[in-house]
């Protein structure tokens, strides 16, 4: 008789929350941008926000990430309470990484530079050192034989792994992936969805912004809906696109 599949992070009664927002709301001016957004993550899930463009997607993941602040309700991302109100100002969520749209690589300085910037400048640590977690970075995904190149040399998709272990450099708690994909021709989405499902496969919680289904596959993740800056609803991957998103 086969066993049953051991449930997920978030049916597991036990699970650590990383990720409480109640009552969560985001204002750009008189622009209503996020509206009573409550939603709770737990350690080692994955999540995807589903959604149009425009819809809030990204302005979630800027508010965890602490690059952008809410004007009212609760944060508490990795352990730590967020300061909410109209006169708080930006300020980076630690613990918690992020992977944009587009390459922020810094061009006129190597991949493993890139890499070891941070960890230098952050964590004080000693060129040596840094360049070993850079390097076991790179290998996670696949990209230690790229390390001495420039960000010119790179495809997107390599960018965009290059990316990917620069975050993980930090050693964040959360990882933050705002529309990953999206500027990839269908080869290069591959390796980059690739590189995302084997950190979620290592248990690291991730939390996914897109409006591409094939970003969805090999996640399995908690949908969450989105319409016009509010949570509409929730979904397992399957049910919502059946059994072969694309």
């Amino acid at each position: 008789m086969a066993r049953p599949a051991a449930p997920r992070a978030h049916e597991s009664a036990a699970a650590k929350r990383v990720v409480r927002l109640a009552g969560v709301n985001k204002w750009y001016n008189d622009f209503h941008a996020l509206r009573d957004i409550d939603l709770e993550v737990t350690q080692g899930e994955r999540v995807v926000f589903w959604g149009p463009s425009g819809s809030g997607k990204t302005t979630v993941l800027r508010c965890l990430a602490g690059l952008e602040p809410v004007q009212s309700g609760t944060m508490e991302i990795a352990g730590v309470k967020k300061e909410v109100g109209p006169l708080v100002r930006p300020v980076p969520t630690p613990g918690v990484g992020m992977v944009f749209q587009s390459s922020s690589l810094f061009l006129n300085m190597r991949v493993i530079d890139n890499l070891t910037i941070g960890l230098r400048g952050v964590r004080k640590m000693h060129k040596r050192e840094a360049e070993a977690v850079a390097m076991h970075n790179l290998a996670k995904v696949q990209m230690s034989d790229f390390a001495a190149r420039y960000p010119r040399q790179l495809s997107g998709g390599q960018q965009q792994r290059a990316e990917i272990a620069r975050a993980l450099c930090m050693d964040p708690q959360i990882m933050l992936f705002d529309e990953p994909t999206s500027a990839l021709d269908p080869e290069l989405k591959h390796e980059v969805r690739e590189a995302i499902v084997r950190l979620a496969e290592d248990g690291r919680t991730i939390v996914v912004a897109t409006h591409e289904a094939g970003l969805v596959r090999g996640l399995e993740p908690r949908m969450v809906l989105m319409a016009e800056g509010t949570i509409v609803g929730e979904s397992k991957a399957e049910r919502f696109f059946g059994r072969d998103p694309r």
